[in-house]
């Protein structure tokens, strides 16, 4: 719902377009990822056959457990929020919850209910859990946008385009061949990067479990725990799981949200050449007092809010791995905003989505400006003169070209004038700049289909 009073714009302007990363990154997201955590760490207690103190659950039992983050609602979050009132200590408050709501039958058992953990057990599980589910979703986006990048890079792979380099006139490439490259580009960057998670207590080294349970293999118990998760256990760590992966991570989006940046640029650049035109929907208006115009605003908007995105990756990335010595908590205040990051991330992606959405290739406008800069042509003319070793083609095409715009008429006049075998001269005078292209359309075929 839109909220006029909120203060970011996630939760006001855009939240309908990003709320399905509320239930990843919320506070009530938060506290359920934390109950998971404290639910399957009882329940693996009950599990472990060494720790005689606690039997092993029914499995009635373990519905019930699980029912409980897995049912959480937004007014039992309300509950574990009054508790936190008193305890001033977010991760207490959702084990005094827990401890709570266990059925009569293992109440006898509550004191297992965080067992010798320290809250960065519960919380470094929780937000590589939450990263984990919110990249899930933006990567879910990124695709959407990787199958329009595609069907347009494979629907006008045959249309020749002028291109700019240093924004002059420059050697001929393909339409569809441009986007391929931002969709190649894309495909490159999307590795998989396991996050790490630990187990371990208060500094790392299982002090108080081993006083506990010394006959216990806590270094398997945690691994097994955590790889059920679906994390990378991480052995050697201080008090906090140092967010090395979580940063790779980061670092990847930040990656991902450049080169959809860099689209969003060149998309804005075509619009604004003639290149593309855009889709007018009926009751839109492009500017206040300008009537004519239509505004290539998905596009700008894609850039503005990828770039809030980078600057918090950025900050996430450099600022979670370096903390004082055991810890200080200055990550859990950075650690709290992973869901704006994404958030700004995953809007400009469906900005930008809905930008190549609205965009109309512009033959006409490509044919003529291709038909008005035969001086591109200046390339493969001296190529060929080099190749069967006339005198200074490279000077000889500078001097007919440099710095001016040529017609047909000139090249096929200076074409014909070449002292050169008729070979040659036949396959020069065959060009055109809409046939110079390369091989663009076969390099789309071989790496799109």
């Amino acid at each position: 719902m839109e909220t006029l009073n909120a203060i970011s714009p996630l939760d006001g302007r855009y939240y309908n377009k990003v709320n399905e990363l509320s239930k990843y990154f919320s506070e009530k997201a938060l506290i359920q990822y934390r109950l998971k955590i404290e639910v399957e760490y009882f329940i693996a207690l009950s599990n472990e056959p060494k720790i005689k103190e606690v039997r092993e659950f029914s499995n009635e039992e373990r519905v019930i457990l699980r029912t409980l983050y897995l049912k959480f609602s937004e007014k039992e979050a309300q509950v574990v929020k009054k508790i936190e009132k008193k305890t001033n200590h977010d991760v207490k408050s959702v084990e005094y919850y827990l401890k709570s709501k266990l059925p009569d039958s293992l109440k006898e058992y509550s004191e297992f209910v965080h067992f010798a953990l320290t809250s960065e057990d519960i919380n470094n599980l929780s937000y590589s859990l939450m990263l984990k589910d919110g990249y899930i979703e933006y990567i879910k986006n990124l695709k959407k946008l990787l199958k329009a990048l595609k069907d347009l890079s494979l629907g006008n792979k045959n249309i020749a385009l002028l291109s700019l380099t240093h924004g002059q006139p420059a050697t001929p490439t393909t339409l569809g061949k441009e986007l391929a490259v931002f969709y190649m580009r894309l495909i490159n960057q999307m590795k998989e990067i396991t996050l790490k998670g630990k187990l371990s207590g208060a500094v790392g080294n299982f002090n108080a479990q081993i006083v506990a349970y010394n006959n216990v293999d806590w270094l398997a118990f945690s691994q097994n725990f955590i790889e059920l998760l679906g994390l990378e256990y991480n052995p050697l760590t201080t008090q906090i799981e140092p967010h090395d992966t979580s940063a790779t991570l980061y670092h990847q989006i930040i990656r991902l949200n450049n080169i959809v940046k860099d689209l969003d640029q060149d998309m804005w650049l075509y619009i604004s050449r003639d290149t593309f035109k855009l889709k007018k929907k009926p009751g839109e208006v492009g500017s206040s007092t300008m009537p004519h115009k239509v505004n290539p605003i998905d596009f700008e908007n894609s850039e503005g809010n990828l770039g809030l995105a980078n600057a918090i990756l950025d900050h996430l990335a450099m600022k979670l791995p370096v903390s004082r010595l055991q810890r200080d908590l200055t990550d859990s205040t950075v650690l709290r905003n992973q869901g704006i990051a994404l958030g700004y991330s995953l809007l400009g992606l469906k900005s930008a989505l809905k930008g190549l959405g609205k965009l109309e290739v512009n033959k006409i406008h490509i044919k003529e400006e291709l038909d008005n800069h035969w001086e591109v042509l200046a390339e493969p003319i001296q190529v060929v003169l080099r190749k069967i070793n006339y005198p200074k083609p490279y000077e000889t095409l500078k001097e007919l070209t440099w710095g001016k715009k040529i017609d047909q008429e000139k090249i096929t006049k200076f074409i014909k004038s070449l002292k050169i075998n008729k070979i040659e001269k036949n396959k020069l005078l065959k060009l055109t700049p809409s046939k110079y292209i390369g091989i663009s359309s076969k390099l789309i075929d071989k790496y799109l289909k």
